[in-house]
Protein backbone atom coordinates (compact mmCIF):
# COMPACT_ATOMS: atom_id res chain seq x y z
CA UNK A 1 0.00 0.00 0.00
CA UNK A 2 1.44 3.76 -0.97
CA UNK A 3 1.70 5.65 2.33
CA UNK A 4 0.22 9.24 1.94
CA UNK A 5 2.08 11.38 -0.18
CA UNK A 6 5.45 12.65 1.15
CA UNK A 7 5.96 16.48 -0.08
CA UNK A 8 9.28 17.49 -0.58
CA UNK A 9 10.97 20.95 -2.80
CA UNK A 10 13.23 18.84 -5.19
CA UNK A 11 13.41 14.89 -5.62
CA UNK A 12 16.46 13.66 -6.71
CA UNK A 13 16.73 10.52 -8.64
CA UNK A 14 20.07 8.89 -8.31
CA UNK A 15 22.07 8.84 -5.44
CA UNK A 16 25.82 8.62 -7.60
CA UNK A 17 28.15 11.50 -7.38
CA UNK A 18 25.68 14.11 -9.57
CA UNK A 19 22.54 13.48 -7.02
CA UNK A 20 25.06 13.53 -4.27
CA UNK A 21 26.32 17.08 -5.49
CA UNK A 22 23.01 18.43 -5.94
CA UNK A 23 21.93 17.45 -2.49
CA UNK A 24 24.90 18.76 -0.69
CA UNK A 25 24.33 22.06 -2.94
CA UNK A 26 20.55 22.05 -1.91
CA UNK A 27 21.35 21.70 1.71
CA UNK A 28 24.43 24.07 1.91
CA UNK A 29 21.81 26.47 0.81
CA UNK A 30 18.65 24.99 3.20
CA UNK A 31 16.72 23.57 0.97
CA UNK A 32 14.66 20.82 1.45
CA UNK A 33 15.51 17.68 -0.90
CA UNK A 34 15.47 14.24 -1.27
CA UNK A 35 17.68 11.27 -2.37
CA UNK A 36 16.18 8.01 -4.03
CA UNK A 37 18.86 5.30 -4.36
CA UNK A 38 18.14 1.74 -6.04
CA UNK A 39 21.50 0.98 -4.39
CA UNK A 40 23.19 0.54 -0.76
CA UNK A 41 25.41 3.60 -1.19
CA UNK A 42 28.19 1.36 -1.83
CA UNK A 43 30.52 1.87 -4.76
CA UNK A 44 32.39 -2.14 -5.87
CA UNK A 45 33.54 -0.92 -9.19
CA UNK A 46 35.43 2.24 -9.35
CA UNK A 47 34.43 4.02 -12.81
CA UNK A 48 36.26 7.60 -12.13
CA UNK A 49 39.27 8.53 -9.89
CA UNK A 50 40.09 12.37 -10.70
CA UNK A 51 38.58 14.89 -9.12
CA UNK A 52 39.15 18.00 -11.54
CA UNK A 53 39.93 21.69 -10.18
CA UNK A 54 36.51 22.91 -10.96
CA UNK A 55 35.04 20.35 -9.17
CA UNK A 56 37.50 20.74 -6.54
CA UNK A 57 36.60 24.76 -6.40
CA UNK A 58 33.09 23.29 -5.83
CA UNK A 59 33.81 21.33 -2.69
CA UNK A 60 35.68 24.02 -1.20
CA UNK A 61 32.45 25.95 -1.27
CA UNK A 62 31.17 23.19 0.11
CA UNK A 63 33.45 22.63 3.38
CA UNK A 64 34.90 19.11 1.99
CA UNK A 65 37.90 19.99 -0.10
CA UNK A 66 40.11 19.03 2.43
CA UNK A 67 38.19 15.07 2.71
CA UNK A 68 38.69 14.97 -0.77
CA UNK A 69 42.54 15.90 -0.43
CA UNK A 70 42.62 13.21 2.58
CA UNK A 71 40.35 10.45 0.93
CA UNK A 72 43.28 7.95 1.27
CA UNK A 73 44.91 8.29 -2.14
CA UNK A 74 48.65 7.72 -1.62
CA UNK A 75 49.48 11.37 -2.61
CA UNK A 76 53.05 10.46 -2.80
CA UNK A 77 52.43 8.48 -5.97
CA UNK A 78 53.40 10.04 -9.13
CA UNK A 79 50.84 10.46 -11.41
CA UNK A 80 53.00 10.32 -14.91
CA UNK A 81 51.40 8.54 -18.45
CA UNK A 82 53.55 5.65 -19.39
CA UNK A 83 53.06 4.42 -23.11
CA UNK A 84 54.28 0.36 -23.30
CA UNK A 85 53.90 -2.86 -24.87
CA UNK A 86 52.74 -4.28 -21.28
CA UNK A 87 54.20 -3.24 -17.86
CA UNK A 88 57.35 -5.76 -18.08
CA UNK A 89 57.34 -5.11 -21.91
CA UNK A 90 58.77 -2.05 -23.96
CA UNK A 91 59.13 1.29 -22.85
CA UNK A 92 57.10 3.37 -25.64
CA UNK A 93 57.12 6.68 -23.92
CA UNK A 94 56.58 8.91 -20.74
CA UNK A 95 54.84 12.29 -19.56
CA UNK A 96 55.99 13.09 -15.90
CA UNK A 97 54.02 14.58 -14.01
CA UNK A 98 53.96 15.16 -10.05
CA UNK A 99 51.95 13.20 -7.30
CA UNK A 100 49.08 15.08 -5.79
CA UNK A 101 51.33 16.00 -2.32
CA UNK A 102 54.18 18.08 -4.89
CA UNK A 103 51.83 19.05 -7.49
CA UNK A 104 51.20 23.14 -7.35
CA UNK A 105 47.90 24.54 -7.48
CA UNK A 106 47.06 26.81 -10.33
CA UNK A 107 47.89 30.10 -10.22
CA UNK A 108 44.18 30.59 -11.48
CA UNK A 109 42.55 28.48 -8.68
CA UNK A 110 42.30 28.00 -5.11
CA UNK A 111 42.36 24.24 -5.95
CA UNK A 112 44.42 21.40 -7.40
CA UNK A 113 42.94 18.50 -9.50
CA UNK A 114 43.04 14.82 -6.91
CA UNK A 115 42.74 11.43 -7.32
CA UNK A 116 39.52 10.35 -5.40
CA UNK A 117 38.46 6.73 -6.44
CA UNK A 118 34.60 6.33 -6.37
CA UNK A 119 34.83 4.23 -3.70
CA UNK A 120 35.75 6.96 -1.24
CA UNK A 121 34.19 9.68 -3.32
CA UNK A 122 30.80 8.88 -3.03
CA UNK A 123 30.70 8.08 0.38
CA UNK A 124 32.45 11.54 1.21
CA UNK A 125 29.69 12.86 -0.84
CA UNK A 126 27.00 11.38 0.82
CA UNK A 127 28.19 11.86 4.51
CA UNK A 128 28.40 15.49 3.55
CA UNK A 129 25.02 15.55 2.45
CA UNK A 130 23.64 13.86 4.97
CA UNK A 131 24.98 16.66 7.47
CA UNK A 132 22.32 18.84 6.35
CA UNK A 133 19.06 18.40 8.46
CA UNK A 134 17.09 19.42 4.88
CA UNK A 135 18.55 16.22 3.32
CA UNK A 136 17.03 12.80 3.30
CA UNK A 137 18.67 9.49 0.95
CA UNK A 138 16.88 6.20 0.98
CA UNK A 139 18.66 3.51 -0.08
CA UNK A 140 17.15 0.28 -1.84
CA UNK A 141 14.60 2.80 -3.33
CA UNK A 142 13.93 2.56 -7.24
CA UNK A 143 11.48 5.44 -8.97
CA UNK A 144 8.32 3.41 -10.65
CA UNK A 145 6.66 6.02 -12.43
CA UNK A 146 5.99 10.09 -12.01
CA UNK A 147 3.95 12.45 -13.66
CA UNK A 148 4.45 16.03 -13.56
CA UNK A 149 1.95 18.37 -13.24
CA UNK A 150 1.10 21.62 -13.26
CA UNK A 151 2.48 23.09 -9.92
CA UNK A 152 4.14 19.44 -8.71
CA UNK A 153 5.38 16.32 -9.60
CA UNK A 154 4.07 13.06 -8.67
CA UNK A 155 6.23 10.40 -8.34
CA UNK A 156 6.03 6.34 -7.06
CA UNK A 157 8.86 4.55 -5.79
CA UNK A 158 9.21 0.85 -4.10
CA UNK A 159 11.30 0.17 -0.87
CA UNK A 160 13.69 -3.12 -2.68
CA UNK A 161 13.60 -4.22 0.27
CA UNK A 162 10.43 -4.18 2.46
CA UNK A 163 8.38 -3.78 -0.56
CA UNK A 164 7.14 -0.97 0.28
CA UNK A 165 5.71 1.79 -1.96
CA UNK A 166 5.88 5.14 -1.39
CA UNK A 167 4.52 8.65 -2.84
CA UNK A 168 6.27 11.81 -3.31
CA UNK A 169 5.04 15.22 -4.18
CA UNK A 170 7.93 17.46 -5.41
CA UNK A 171 8.20 20.97 -7.22
CA UNK A 172 10.86 19.60 -8.90
CA UNK A 173 12.75 16.51 -9.71
CA UNK A 174 16.15 15.55 -11.21
CA UNK A 175 17.28 12.83 -12.66
CA UNK A 176 20.37 11.98 -11.78
CA UNK A 177 20.27 8.13 -12.77
CA UNK A 178 23.08 7.46 -15.26
CA UNK A 179 23.10 6.94 -19.32
CA UNK A 180 20.13 4.08 -19.05
CA UNK A 181 17.88 7.23 -17.05
CA UNK A 182 15.01 5.61 -17.01
CA UNK A 183 13.19 8.99 -16.35
CA UNK A 184 14.81 10.69 -19.88
CA UNK A 185 13.03 7.86 -21.29
CA UNK A 186 10.20 7.90 -19.83
CA UNK A 187 9.94 11.78 -21.44
CA UNK A 188 10.59 10.90 -24.62
CA UNK A 189 14.50 12.58 -24.98
CA UNK A 190 16.22 10.66 -27.23
CA UNK A 191 19.88 10.87 -27.20
CA UNK A 192 22.24 12.49 -30.18
CA UNK A 193 25.38 11.45 -31.33
CA UNK A 194 27.82 8.77 -31.55
CA UNK A 195 26.35 5.74 -29.61
CA UNK A 196 29.38 4.00 -30.12
CA UNK A 197 32.84 5.45 -29.97
CA UNK A 198 33.88 1.95 -28.79
CA UNK A 199 32.95 -1.55 -26.61
CA UNK A 200 34.99 -1.79 -23.48
CA UNK A 201 35.55 -3.93 -20.33
CA UNK A 202 36.59 -2.64 -17.33
CA UNK A 203 38.57 -5.27 -15.11
CA UNK A 204 39.05 -4.20 -11.09
CA UNK A 205 42.08 -5.75 -9.61
CA UNK A 206 44.14 -5.75 -6.14
CA UNK A 207 47.95 -6.51 -6.53
CA UNK A 208 49.78 -5.34 -3.92
CA UNK A 209 52.88 -6.54 -5.43
CA UNK A 210 52.31 -5.18 -9.13
CA UNK A 211 54.63 -1.92 -8.24
CA UNK A 212 57.74 -3.88 -7.03
CA UNK A 213 57.68 -5.99 -10.35
CA UNK A 214 58.00 -4.02 -12.92
CA UNK A 215 60.49 -1.20 -14.58
CA UNK A 216 57.91 1.27 -15.54
CA UNK A 217 57.79 3.40 -12.32
CA UNK A 218 54.82 4.72 -11.05
CA UNK A 219 52.03 6.60 -12.96
CA UNK A 220 48.61 6.85 -13.25
CA UNK A 221 47.70 5.14 -16.32
CA UNK A 222 49.93 2.89 -18.23
CA UNK A 223 48.93 2.83 -22.07
CA UNK A 224 49.20 -0.42 -23.98
CA UNK A 225 49.90 -0.35 -27.82
CA UNK A 226 50.36 -3.62 -29.42
CA UNK A 227 50.90 -4.84 -33.14
CA UNK A 228 47.19 -3.99 -33.76
CA UNK A 229 47.71 -0.15 -31.84
CA UNK A 230 46.49 0.92 -28.33
CA UNK A 231 44.41 -1.93 -26.76
CA UNK A 232 44.29 -1.37 -23.49
CA UNK A 233 45.56 0.20 -20.04
CA UNK A 234 45.98 -0.01 -16.48
CA UNK A 235 44.64 3.25 -14.19
CA UNK A 236 45.89 3.16 -10.69
CA UNK A 237 42.93 3.66 -8.20
CA UNK A 238 44.69 3.95 -4.69
CA UNK A 239 48.53 4.09 -5.29
CA UNK A 240 49.09 1.27 -3.27
CA UNK A 241 46.98 -1.81 -4.37
CA UNK A 242 44.34 -1.31 -6.06
CA UNK A 243 44.06 -1.40 -10.40
CA UNK A 244 41.41 -0.87 -12.78
CA UNK A 245 42.50 -2.36 -16.28
CA UNK A 246 40.70 -0.99 -19.41
CA UNK A 247 40.59 -3.39 -22.94
CA UNK A 248 39.51 -1.10 -25.45
CA UNK A 249 37.43 -2.83 -28.35
CA UNK A 250 35.89 -1.87 -31.09
CA UNK A 251 33.03 -0.42 -32.53
CA UNK A 252 31.19 -3.70 -32.17
CA UNK A 253 29.81 -5.20 -28.86
CA UNK A 254 32.82 -7.60 -27.57
CA UNK A 255 31.74 -11.04 -26.92
CA UNK A 256 31.87 -11.40 -23.33
CA UNK A 257 31.37 -15.22 -23.09
CA UNK A 258 34.34 -15.64 -24.77
CA UNK A 259 36.16 -12.83 -22.64
CA UNK A 260 38.90 -14.62 -20.38
CA UNK A 261 39.58 -11.73 -18.38
CA UNK A 262 42.40 -13.46 -15.97
CA UNK A 263 44.12 -13.83 -19.61
CA UNK A 264 43.65 -9.94 -20.50
CA UNK A 265 45.19 -8.77 -16.94
CA UNK A 266 47.92 -11.50 -17.33
CA UNK A 267 48.72 -10.05 -21.35
CA UNK A 268 48.84 -6.27 -19.73
CA UNK A 269 51.20 -7.29 -16.97
CA UNK A 270 53.24 -9.18 -19.88
CA UNK A 271 54.35 -12.08 -17.47
CA UNK A 272 52.43 -14.69 -15.10
CA UNK A 273 54.54 -13.96 -12.69
CA UNK A 274 53.03 -11.05 -10.88
CA UNK A 275 50.19 -11.88 -8.54
CA UNK A 276 46.51 -10.43 -8.67
CA UNK A 277 43.49 -11.10 -7.62
CA UNK A 278 40.36 -10.30 -9.85
CA UNK A 279 37.69 -8.38 -8.16
CA UNK A 280 35.05 -7.49 -10.85
CA UNK A 281 34.55 -7.56 -14.78
CA UNK A 282 32.08 -5.11 -16.33
CA UNK A 283 31.34 -4.13 -20.08
CA UNK A 284 30.69 -0.61 -20.83
CA UNK A 285 30.10 1.48 -24.11
CA UNK A 286 32.28 4.35 -24.95
CA UNK A 287 29.71 6.86 -26.04
CA UNK A 288 29.80 10.59 -27.32
CA UNK A 289 25.52 11.34 -26.59
CA UNK A 290 23.58 14.68 -25.68
CA UNK A 291 19.94 14.49 -24.57
CA UNK A 292 18.14 16.36 -26.98
CA UNK A 293 16.66 18.25 -24.48
CA UNK A 294 17.90 18.91 -20.51
CA UNK A 295 14.08 19.52 -19.14
CA UNK A 296 10.64 18.91 -19.77
CA UNK A 297 8.50 21.14 -17.10
CA UNK A 298 9.66 20.36 -13.75
CA UNK A 299 11.59 17.78 -14.46
CA UNK A 300 15.41 17.91 -15.11
CA UNK A 301 18.42 16.13 -16.34
CA UNK A 302 21.67 16.35 -14.73
CA UNK A 303 25.12 14.44 -15.46
CA UNK A 304 24.68 11.01 -17.55
CA UNK A 305 21.23 11.32 -18.22
CA UNK A 306 21.77 14.73 -19.80
CA UNK A 307 25.40 13.82 -21.66
CA UNK A 308 27.74 10.82 -21.63
CA UNK A 309 31.05 11.20 -23.02
CA UNK A 310 34.42 9.07 -22.92
CA UNK A 311 36.31 9.03 -19.81
CA UNK A 312 39.35 10.17 -21.40
CA UNK A 313 40.34 13.01 -19.69
CA UNK A 314 38.12 12.38 -16.51
CA UNK A 315 35.31 14.88 -17.67
CA UNK A 316 32.22 13.06 -17.74
CA UNK A 317 31.12 13.17 -13.55
CA UNK A 318 32.96 16.24 -13.20
CA UNK A 319 30.33 17.77 -15.74
CA UNK A 320 27.82 16.30 -14.43
CA UNK A 321 28.59 17.95 -10.77
CA UNK A 322 28.62 21.38 -12.22
CA UNK A 323 25.25 20.81 -13.82
CA UNK A 324 24.58 19.60 -10.32
CA UNK A 325 25.83 23.21 -9.38
CA UNK A 326 23.79 25.43 -11.71
CA UNK A 327 20.82 23.76 -10.61
CA UNK A 328 21.25 24.05 -7.25
CA UNK A 329 20.94 28.14 -6.72
CA UNK A 330 18.88 28.36 -9.59
CA UNK A 331 16.07 26.16 -7.50
CA UNK A 332 17.03 28.14 -4.22
CA UNK A 333 15.87 31.07 -6.28
CA UNK A 334 12.79 29.60 -7.55
CA UNK A 335 11.30 28.05 -4.22
CA UNK A 336 12.03 31.24 -2.09
CA UNK A 337 10.32 32.98 -4.73
CA UNK A 338 12.99 35.77 -6.07
CA UNK A 339 14.10 34.08 -9.12
CA UNK A 340 12.34 33.96 -12.02
CA UNK A 341 11.18 30.81 -14.55
CA UNK A 342 13.89 32.41 -16.83
CA UNK A 343 16.27 31.34 -14.37
CA UNK A 344 14.84 27.51 -15.33
CA UNK A 345 14.74 27.80 -18.32
CA UNK A 346 18.35 29.04 -18.89
CA UNK A 347 19.59 25.78 -17.36
CA UNK A 348 19.81 24.18 -20.96
CA UNK A 349 21.00 26.58 -22.84
CA UNK A 350 23.87 27.18 -20.18
CA UNK A 351 24.92 23.35 -19.64
CA UNK A 352 23.90 21.67 -22.86
CA UNK A 353 26.61 23.86 -25.03
CA UNK A 354 29.25 23.01 -22.14
CA UNK A 355 28.42 19.19 -22.54
CA UNK A 356 28.65 19.17 -26.06
CA UNK A 357 32.38 20.97 -26.16
CA UNK A 358 33.35 19.04 -23.21
CA UNK A 359 32.19 15.75 -25.10
CA UNK A 360 33.65 16.54 -28.18
CA UNK A 361 37.07 17.34 -26.31
CA UNK A 362 36.64 13.55 -25.04
CA UNK A 363 36.13 11.87 -28.01
CA UNK A 364 39.15 13.94 -29.14
CA UNK A 365 41.59 12.26 -26.23
CA UNK A 366 39.94 8.41 -27.33
CA UNK A 367 40.48 8.79 -30.73
CA UNK A 368 44.74 10.37 -29.84
CA UNK A 369 44.67 7.40 -27.69
CA UNK A 370 43.80 4.58 -30.49
CA UNK A 371 45.58 6.93 -33.05
CA UNK A 372 48.80 4.65 -33.04
CA UNK A 373 49.51 3.17 -36.76
CA UNK A 374 51.61 0.64 -38.44
CA UNK A 375 52.71 -1.29 -35.08
CA UNK A 376 53.34 -4.59 -36.59
CA UNK A 377 56.98 -4.83 -35.66
CA UNK A 378 56.29 -2.80 -32.45
CA UNK A 379 57.24 -6.58 -30.28
CA UNK A 380 60.35 -7.12 -32.54
CA UNK A 381 63.48 -6.76 -30.95
CA UNK A 382 65.47 -5.33 -34.28
CA UNK A 383 66.56 -2.27 -35.26
CA UNK A 384 63.17 -1.68 -37.30
CA UNK A 385 61.10 -2.71 -34.41
CA UNK A 386 63.23 0.07 -32.28
CA UNK A 387 62.71 2.49 -34.85
CA UNK A 388 58.64 1.80 -34.26
CA UNK A 389 58.72 2.11 -30.89
CA UNK A 390 60.73 5.56 -30.71
CA UNK A 391 58.27 7.14 -33.60
CA UNK A 392 55.01 5.60 -31.51
CA UNK A 393 56.30 6.78 -28.03
CA UNK A 394 56.79 10.42 -29.87
CA UNK A 395 53.31 10.48 -31.38
CA UNK A 396 51.43 9.32 -28.20
CA UNK A 397 53.38 11.53 -25.97
CA UNK A 398 52.63 14.36 -27.94
CA UNK A 399 48.71 13.65 -29.03
CA UNK A 400 48.07 12.39 -25.62
CA UNK A 401 48.82 16.22 -23.20
CA UNK A 402 45.43 17.01 -23.77
CA UNK A 403 44.00 14.60 -22.00
CA UNK A 404 46.36 14.85 -18.85
CA UNK A 405 46.23 18.57 -18.96
CA UNK A 406 43.24 20.37 -19.35
CA UNK A 407 42.60 23.39 -17.08
CA UNK A 408 41.51 25.31 -20.36
CA UNK A 409 38.68 23.23 -20.85
CA UNK A 410 37.65 22.99 -16.88
CA UNK A 411 37.66 26.42 -16.32
CA UNK A 412 37.17 28.52 -19.50
CA UNK A 413 33.86 27.40 -20.58
CA UNK A 414 31.17 29.68 -20.76
CA UNK A 415 27.35 30.35 -20.83
CA UNK A 416 27.66 32.71 -24.00
CA UNK A 417 24.45 32.76 -25.05
CA UNK A 418 22.64 32.94 -21.87
CA UNK A 419 19.85 34.74 -21.19
CA UNK A 420 20.20 35.82 -17.73
CA UNK A 421 24.11 37.33 -18.21
CA UNK A 422 24.18 40.28 -20.12
CA UNK A 423 26.60 40.33 -23.25
CA UNK A 424 28.87 43.64 -23.34
CA UNK A 425 29.89 42.98 -27.06
CA UNK A 426 33.32 42.48 -25.73
CA UNK A 427 34.93 39.16 -28.05
CA UNK A 428 34.70 35.92 -26.98
CA UNK A 429 38.18 34.70 -25.51
CA UNK A 430 39.55 31.42 -27.03
CA UNK A 431 38.71 28.27 -25.57
CA UNK A 432 41.85 26.28 -25.55
CA UNK A 433 41.83 22.08 -23.83
CA UNK A 434 45.29 23.31 -21.72
CA UNK A 435 45.93 27.00 -21.26
CA UNK A 436 43.51 29.15 -19.43
CA UNK A 437 43.30 32.78 -19.14
CA UNK A 438 40.51 34.69 -16.76
CA UNK A 439 37.61 36.88 -17.67
CA UNK A 440 35.61 38.94 -16.40
CA UNK A 441 33.03 38.58 -19.51
CA UNK A 442 29.51 37.34 -18.73
CA UNK A 443 29.09 34.08 -18.57
CA UNK A 444 32.52 33.62 -17.32
CA UNK A 445 33.33 31.78 -14.15
CA UNK A 446 34.23 34.86 -12.25
CA UNK A 447 38.40 34.74 -11.47
CA UNK A 448 39.91 33.59 -8.58
CA UNK A 449 42.71 36.29 -6.82
CA UNK A 450 43.78 35.94 -3.12
CA UNK A 451 42.15 38.51 -0.88
CA UNK A 452 44.45 37.57 1.96
CA UNK A 453 45.80 34.22 3.01
CA UNK A 454 43.46 31.66 2.49
CA UNK A 455 40.83 33.91 1.19
CA UNK A 456 40.07 33.96 -2.44
CA UNK A 457 37.81 36.31 -4.54
CA UNK A 458 36.01 32.91 -5.11
CA UNK A 459 34.60 32.96 -1.46
CA UNK A 460 32.43 35.79 -1.98
CA UNK A 461 30.06 33.72 -4.39
CA UNK A 462 27.81 31.01 -3.44
CA UNK A 463 24.53 32.31 -1.54
CA UNK A 464 24.20 35.79 -3.00
CA UNK A 465 24.59 38.03 -5.93
CA UNK A 466 27.73 39.54 -5.52
CA UNK A 467 28.56 43.15 -6.59
CA UNK A 468 32.46 43.46 -6.94
CA UNK A 469 33.19 47.37 -6.57
CA UNK A 470 36.36 48.33 -7.63
CA UNK A 471 35.87 52.60 -8.03
CA UNK A 472 34.11 53.49 -4.83
CA UNK A 473 33.22 56.71 -7.09
CA UNK A 474 30.98 54.14 -8.82
CA UNK A 475 27.22 54.95 -7.38
CA UNK A 476 25.90 51.37 -6.53
CA UNK A 477 22.81 52.43 -4.42
CA UNK A 478 19.49 52.02 -6.77
CA UNK A 479 20.78 48.61 -7.41
CA UNK A 480 20.89 47.41 -3.64
CA UNK A 481 17.78 49.33 -2.65
CA UNK A 482 16.02 46.87 -5.69
CA UNK A 483 17.34 44.09 -4.70
CA UNK A 484 15.93 44.71 -1.25
CA UNK A 485 12.81 45.52 -2.21
CA UNK A 486 12.56 42.27 -4.10
CA UNK A 487 14.14 40.03 -1.53
CA UNK A 488 16.74 39.71 -3.67
CA UNK A 489 20.34 38.05 -2.16
CA UNK A 490 22.66 40.88 -2.75
CA UNK A 491 26.27 41.70 -1.13
CA UNK A 492 28.61 44.64 -2.04
CA UNK A 493 31.95 43.70 -1.98
CA UNK A 494 34.61 46.45 -2.17
CA UNK A 495 37.94 45.87 -3.73
CA UNK A 496 41.04 48.38 -3.96
CA UNK A 497 43.55 46.05 -4.58
CA UNK A 498 44.70 47.43 -8.18
CA UNK A 499 45.43 44.13 -9.40
CA UNK A 500 42.50 42.28 -8.69
CA UNK A 501 40.83 45.60 -10.49
CA UNK A 502 42.97 45.09 -13.45
CA UNK A 503 41.48 41.00 -13.65
CA UNK A 504 38.04 41.84 -13.23
CA UNK A 505 38.39 44.48 -16.15
CA UNK A 506 35.57 46.78 -14.85
CA UNK A 507 34.32 49.37 -12.59
CA UNK A 508 31.51 46.94 -11.21
CA UNK A 509 31.24 43.41 -11.83
CA UNK A 510 28.16 41.49 -10.82
CA UNK A 511 28.61 37.55 -9.91
CA UNK A 512 25.62 35.46 -9.47
CA UNK A 513 25.25 32.89 -6.64
CA UNK A 514 27.10 30.28 -9.27
CA UNK A 515 29.66 32.51 -9.23
CA UNK A 516 29.63 33.39 -12.99
CA UNK A 517 29.56 36.63 -14.03
CA UNK A 518 25.92 38.20 -14.87
CA UNK A 519 27.10 41.50 -15.89
CA UNK A 520 29.72 44.19 -15.97
CA UNK A 521 30.00 47.71 -16.36
CA UNK A 522 31.83 51.05 -15.41
CA UNK A 523 28.50 52.44 -13.97
CA UNK A 524 25.14 50.73 -13.14
CA UNK A 525 22.11 51.63 -15.75
CA UNK A 526 19.83 54.69 -13.92
CA UNK A 527 17.24 52.35 -13.66
CA UNK A 528 18.39 48.68 -12.36
CA UNK A 529 15.25 46.94 -12.59
CA UNK A 530 15.60 45.44 -16.60
CA UNK A 531 19.16 44.32 -15.07
CA UNK A 532 17.92 42.68 -12.30
CA UNK A 533 14.81 41.25 -14.34
CA UNK A 534 17.39 39.82 -17.08
CA UNK A 535 20.12 38.03 -14.15
CA UNK A 536 16.76 36.84 -11.97
CA UNK A 537 14.72 34.81 -15.08
CA UNK A 538 12.17 37.65 -14.84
Amino acid sequence: MTNKPIDVPVLIVGGGPVGLALAIDLGWRGIECQVLEQGDGSVDHPRLGIILTRTMELCRRWGIVDKIYNCGFNNDYKLNVVYATSMTGFLLGRDENMSCKDMPVPMQSTDKRQRCPQIWFNPILEKAALQFPSVNVMHHHTLDSFQDGKDHVEAFATDSQSGEKRHFRAKFLVACDGAASSVRASLGIDMQGNPALSYSVNIFIRSPELLSLHDKGEAERYIFVGTHGTWANLTVVDGRELWRITIIGSEQMMDLDELDATALVRECLGTDQIPFELLSVKPWRRTELIASKFSSGRVFLAGDAAHTMSPTGGHGMNTGVSDAADLGWKFQAVLQGWGGQGLLDAYEKERKPVAQAVAAASAKNFRAWVSATSCEDILDSTPAGEATRQRIGQHMTEVGREDWDSLGLQLGVRYDESPICVRDGSPAPALTVIDYQQTSRPGARAPHAWLAEGHSTLDLFGKSYVLMQFDMGAFVGNLEHLAIQRGVPLKREVIHDLNIASLYERRLVLVRPDGVVAWRGDALPSDCTELLDTVTGH
